[in-house]
């Protein structure tokens, strides 16, 4: 896979059993003079993020700082929706990604330099495509919202609180929020497309809460087990149980693929997706920013699964993803990458 075009760097772990197994970096951190990638290689987590937002909320809902039934409204948000939606959307709706937005509405507007308070105050006049809570809608600058709730019920900066609940108490070294922490780490790659450097772009940084988050792999991997229940001291059962619990039924999270149709009963909790492969339920999400890929697959179960990072915008670790869960699940083999003509060979487990 490494050797396709489309790929730079990239970086892998595998939990099986609760355990880390592998960690190994490929390839470098920049096309032409880069280093090696290795397990301390930091890179960026973009939608990644999402379950961060999320956990942080279900955790200070657990601490009483608000209710995950409250009105986003209350607390003095920037966000406007159709008819004054604001006032009854509720912070857990607002995390299922629950607006009744159009999809990624006005991405194309932060991506071009504007305001995030300003953006999410103009959403009031876009046209819904569906009433607020009865659909899925995936969003960027309206889930960034959840930062002002949390900021507003802290008094602390979002970056600020995620370290101190969660960050630090995971042992997760390398996770920072923001821009900077990304570019003053030692060891961090650059952004690439098409096996060139490109410019690290500060958008998404600018909604934190859907996309702010940076790491190497093994603190990715440290986020994968505490989601799978293995750091009950910070994240609790009832903590987990509000981010997985399905809410909302979704679209394939891989479009008409092969894999994406391999994907039965897709849905979302907070700010975390979960659906059915091959009679498994597994959960996760994934991301993709300019030069940027990242994902989190895991079976809650087994506590196995596996997590990526890449400086690029190949799609084809997203199919790895697929080759780690057969191998696990002792499934025949099925060439999901498709580096060998697409064929498929049935193979001892």
């Amino acid at each position: 896979m490494m050797r396709d075009r489309s790929m730079t760097g990239l970086a892998v772990a595998v939990v099986e059993n609760g355990r880390l197994s592998f960690v190994k970096g490929y390839g470098v951190t920049t096309p032409d003079d880069g280093e090696a990638v290795g397990a301390d290689t930091v890179f960026r987590w973009a939608s990644l993020s999402k379950t961060v937002a999320a956990t942080l909320s279900a955790r200070l809902a657990g601490q009483g700082a608000f209710s995950l039934e409250d009105p986003i409204g209350k607390f003095g948000v920037s966000l406007r929706l159709p008819a004054g939606a604001e006032h009854t959307l509720t912070v857990a709706q607002l995390l299922s990604q629950r607006t009744g937005l159009p999809r990624n509405a006005y991405d194309g507007w932060l991506e071009g330099g504007r305001d995030p308070k300003m953006i999410r105050q103009a959403l009031g006049t876009v046209p819904p495509q569906c009433p607020p809570a009865t659909c899925h809608t995936y969003q960027n600058l309206a889930f960034d919202t959840i930062r002002e709730v949390v900021e507003a019920t802290t008094h602390k900066p979002y970056a600020d609180e995620a370290r101190r609940q969660l960050f630090l108490p995971l042992g997760m070294g390398s996770a920072t929020i923001g821009m900077q922490g990304l570019r003053g780490e030692r060891h961090w790659a650059r952004p690439t497309r098409y096996g060139h450097e490109s410019v690290l772009a500060e958008a998404y940084y600018r909604v934190p809460a859907a996309a702010g988050v940076n790491s190497n792999i093994v603190d990715l991997a440290r986020w994968m087990q505490a989601q799978m229940g293995l750091a009950p001291e910070v994240l609790s059962a009832q903590v987990l149980e509000e981010i997985h619990r399905p809410r909302v039924n979704t679209s394939r999270p891989y479009g008409n693929s092969p894999l994406g149709r391999s994907l039965d009963k897709p849905a979302y909790g907070l700010g975390m997706r979960s659906f059915g492969y091959k009679g498994h339920r597994l959960a996760g999400h994934s991301g993709a920013v300019d030069g940027y890929r990242s994902t989190m697959m895991f079976d809650p179960a087994s506590k196995t699964g596996v997590v990526m990072l890449w400086n690029s915008e190949s799609s084809l670790p997203f199919k790895l993803q697929a080759e780690v869960f057969d191998l696990f699940y002792h499934e025949p083999f099925t060439d999901w990458l498709g580096l060998k003509g697409g064929e498929t060979a049935d193979v001892a487990p």
